[in-house]
């Protein structure tokens, strides 16, 4: 089966640490929940995508290790020297969930364009196959958002896939940056209304509709910025669901 609806899973969501190096962690109830919204039976299969970390071959093992917590069957897509898969449509289409790490958003997706990733992505949201990811892996569904990808200060990227039509901005409560640039750069309309989300917070969307905001953390938020007629942004907190 396939999700029900196209589905996008955008967190500010990392691994629970689990004691171990500083790769290592156990995937929490929000990655519990894209697996549920997969549907993708008894062992889903889950292909991860680390382009923004250089596909860190020690950040991979350790994630196809936390992704083995969940029974899935993990895959992963290198672009680093070259495509790891003969066909990188065909691998993907073939997934119930693609995860996208965290690193250079704006590295992941230079490298994206060049090698056709965006375009496979596209048609795997649209047949249900479930996206989701963290920072990164959050903001590039959107058409952009706050990023670090060129060292502090952090710097707009607008350029995403754009998948869905606003703006995104990870981290909100943990980087002391992200809410005033999010405001500043929504209300000069380089980026359009959107959303952020706290730390262990995220964003559950159908189709280009946000269904739901949750949350691993009882403490953590996401909130809607939108821009007011006066170039002002009004910053509103969604009801979030603790998972």
């Amino acid at each position: 089966m396939t999700a029900a609806q196209p589905t996008i899973v955008a967190t500010s969501i990392s691994f629970q640490p689990s004691g171990g190096s500083v790769w290592d962690g156990t995937p929490g109830p929000g990655y519990q929940h894209a697996v549920k919204l997969a549907r993708g039976g008894e062992h889903p299969r889950l292909c991860l995508i680390a382009t923004g970390l250089g596909d860190n071959p020690a950040y991979l093992s350790a994630t196809y290790a936390a992704f083995g917590q969940l029974g899935l069957l993990v895959s992963h897509l290198a672009l680093f020297p070259m495509p790891n898969v003969p066909d990188i449509r065909e691998h993907l289409l073939r997934q119930d969930l693609i995860w996208v790490a965290g690193g250079s958003t704006a590295n992941l997706l230079a490298l994206w364009r060049l090698h056709g990733v965006g375009e496979a992505l596209r048609e795997c949201w649209q047949a249900g196959v479930v996206l989701t990811g963290v920072s990164a892996g959050s903001v590039c569904w959107h058409v952009g958002g706050t990023t670090d990808s060129f060292r502090l200060p952090l710097r707009p990227v607008t350029d995403g896939l754009g998948f869905l039509p606003y703006s995104n901005s990870p981290h909100f409560d943990a980087e002391p940056q992200r809410r005033p640039l999010a405001h500043e750069l929504i209300g000069s309309g380089v980026l359009p209304g959107g959303y952020a989300t706290d730390n262990g917070a995220g964003l559950v969307f159908h189709g280009t509709d946000l269904h739901e905001a949750i949350a691993e953390k009882p403490k953590a938020r996401a909130y809607a910025l939108t821009r007011q007629p006066d170039g002002s942004v009004r910053e509103d907190e969604l009801p979030t669901r603790l998972l």
